[in-house]
């Protein structure tokens, strides 16, 4: 796929693009502590942390977390949150973590696997350094398993272009659990709605979704002016949730 750039190109608008409500990262910090271990503290690794949408609140819930993010920008914006107990960001990537053996308790990736560009080291990178029986919590679109969102269909073949950024499932499973990894669960989290569709527009309006890098710059403005017309027609009109995909790895005891 091609890369984006977040040190240049959506670092400033990326926290407010993709912000989560209260109930939204409600919803998701629930989801993930229902496939993990009910032991506390559980010490995790938010892999692709971005702006910190999420490392605050699993710290909070779960217990320390490491947020490791490959954009100095956007570790930056992460940093304006001010301290919090128990979080850190570090640089670097899935390929390459910068934390010891088998020194966490879970890995998160929230929409960052297709991100990676060399997945197989990613995948044992991840091996080396969740511990034994360990969680990986893959919040992942998939090929074959991919939420359609209402405002990808305004967009010139908007659901296929989507989908090609993705691996198909099965693929991912096998990559896994060739390194010695189990499927322990397989979910669909029904994310609230954002607020209104003319939020939601709001929000494209920023492309700060991976989705704008494959499209051209007449096929974004195309996309974005049929929102618009149809927004203009339901002035107000919620924006509907859709279910998405989390996968949950366990790590093979030694």
């Amino acid at each position: 796929m091609t890369l984006v750039d977040y040190d240049t190109e959506q670092y400033r608008d990326y926290a407010r693009g993709r912000a989560l409500s209260a109930e939204q990262l409600r919803v998701w910090v629930d989801a993930f502590v229902a496939v993990l271990p009910g032991r506390r503290p559980l010490t995790g690794l938010d892999v692709g942390s971005g702006t910190g949408r999420f490392t605050p609140a699993l710290a909070e819930a779960l217990g320390p977390v490491t947020g490791v993010e490959p954009s100095a920008r956007m570790r930056e914006v992460a940093a304006t949150q001010g301290h919090r107990p128990g979080v850190r960001y570090l640089a670097g990537a899935a390929e390459n973590l910068p934390v010891p053996d088998a020194s966490a308790d879970y890995a998160l990736l929230f929409l960052s696997w297709h991100h990676v560009g060399d997945k197989a080291r990613a995948v044992r990178e991840l091996s080396r350094v969740v511990r034994p029986g360990g969680r990986l919590l893959l919040r992942a679109n998939f090929r074959d398993h991919h939420p359609r969102p209402w405002w990808l269909g305004y967009f010139p073949h908007g659901y296929e272009v989507d989908a090609s950024l993705f691996q198909p499932l099965h693929e991912v499973i096998a990559m896994f659990t060739a390194a010695g990894w189990r499927v322990a669960s397989f979910d669909m989290v029904t994310e609230p709605s954002p607020g209104t569709r003319e939020d939601m527009l709001e929000r494209l309006r920023l492309r700060t979704f991976s989705f704008f890098a494959r499209l051209s710059p007449d096929e974004q403005d195309e996309g974005l002016r049929r929102i618009e017309q149809a927004v203009a027609a339901e002035p107000g009109a919620p924006s509907p949730p859709f279910a998405e995909p989390l996968l949950t790895f366990e790590r093979s005891p030694r």
